[in-house]
């Protein structure tokens, strides 16, 4: 990477992805994150771990000058925010008072993210999209519990047995295949990246833990002109700007739009492409201007491995080149904490997902005979 390349200054819980984007979009990436890995250490500037942690959230009395102290003598084009800040509007318009946000402002993301908010606006703009309600339902069974502004599906459980609790909303559940629209918006119109499906891992606490999603080669082009009108229309009623993801779920009667994440989403991985790289596209939809989109002939998966037992001391393994987010030697895990970022690409959607699926199960059985 050339000295004299622009910085963009990166905060996310986990910054690889986004620093990984901005590689190839040609930028100097400042980040601060809440793991400080070896990928990101490797692909990024400068980098500072994040303050707070994942239980409590990102600190937002030190949000500000932890991006000061990274950012030093630089003068960075822009600061992108990744997950993390979806409950924190306030706090992302402070951090736009001292630099140059690209991507949505407070309000933007107050709106999306209001479960309320975001049902009314579905109802009123003829998009299907589930019953909502804060208070507990009669016949729980049928339906989620979420936390307001969440994300990842870690936050989301079953009704049947959940409390009515401040910052919980329940959902009603729509059976169906979850199918993820990664998109750019100008504020007024969305314009689709792609598609893709995803997939949960579940666990004994989060039964709507994420796992993992492959691009899809091929999508019906009248069902993809249906979703992009119904998010060119959530883009103009919230003013979304920069990349952001639609989960959906493909059911007997349809699609149904579930929610909306305001911010470069899990997905970045798959989409993203050196000759039209999607941090740029970010970029200059945030700010008005022209932007090319990348086009794909194959399909790609990403898929994240968790740790199915206690680990005392992570082993030290050699890490195949389609792996990401690399767990440090001797870490200590507990079940359930994220080892690895697995990657495959392939032909089609269902031999990609078959060649991720055999790819992590290698692995696991690599760590799990080397640990200590």
């Amino acid at each position: 990477m050339p000295s004299n390349a622009e910085s963009l200054l990166i905060a996310a819980i986990s910054g690889r992805a986004l620093a990984a984007a901005a590689r190839r979009a040609g930028y100097r990436p400042l980040v601060a994150d809440f793991f400080r890995d070896t990928d990101t250490v490797a692909l990024a500037e400068r980098t500072t771990m994040l303050p707070g942690d994942l239980q409590g959230g990102i600190d937002d009395e030190r949000i500000v000058e932890t991006l000061r102290c990274l950012a030093g003598k630089d003068q960075p084009v822009a600061v992108v925010l990744g997950s993390g800040f979806e409950r924190m509007p306030e706090t992302v318009d402070e951090i736009a008072r001292h630099f140059p946000l690209a991507g949505n402002r407070g309000a933007a993301i107050s709106r999306i993210k209001d479960p309320q908010l975001l049902a009314a606006d579905c109802a009123e703009l003829g998009i299907p999209h589930p019953e909502f309600r804060w208070d507990r339902p009669p016949e729980p069974e049928n339906w989620v519990a979420k936390t307001a502004g969440g994300a990842g599906g870690g936050h989301i459980r079953r009704a049947a047995g959940e409390s009515q609790t401040t910052g919980r909303y329940f959902q009603r559940f729509v059976a169906g295949r979850s199918i993820s629209a990664l998109f750019v918006g100008d504020g007024q119109t969305a314009r689709i990246v792609g598609f893709s499906q995803q997939w949960t891992s579940p666990a004994s606490a989060a039964p709507y833990r994420y796992g993992g999603a492959v691009r899809l080669r091929r999508f019906d082009r009248r069902q993809a002109a249906m979703i992009g009108a119904w998010l060119s229309s959530l883009t103009r009623r919230a003013g979304l700007v920069g990349l952001c993801s639609a989960d959906l779920i493909r059911g007997p009667d349809g699609y149904t739009l579930i929610e909306i994440n305001p911010r470069p989403g899990a997905t970045l991985d798959i989409f993203d492409d050196a000759d039209a790289p999607l941090i740029e596209a970010h970029l200059r939809a945030a700010m008005g201007q022209a932007y090319r989109l990348p086009r794909f002939v194959d399909s790609m998966a990403s898929m994240v491995t968790y740790a199915s037992t206690p680990i005392a001391r992570f082993p030290s393994i050699a890490w195949p080149e389609w792996t990401a987010d690399h767990q440090s030697p001797g870490t200590r895990l507990i079940p359930g904490d994220p080892v690895c970022t697995v990657f495959a690409r392939g032909p089609s959607a269902q031999s990609t997902r078959r060649l991720i699926k055999g790819q992590a199960s290698q692995l696991q059985l690599q760590w799990e005979g080397a640990r200590t």
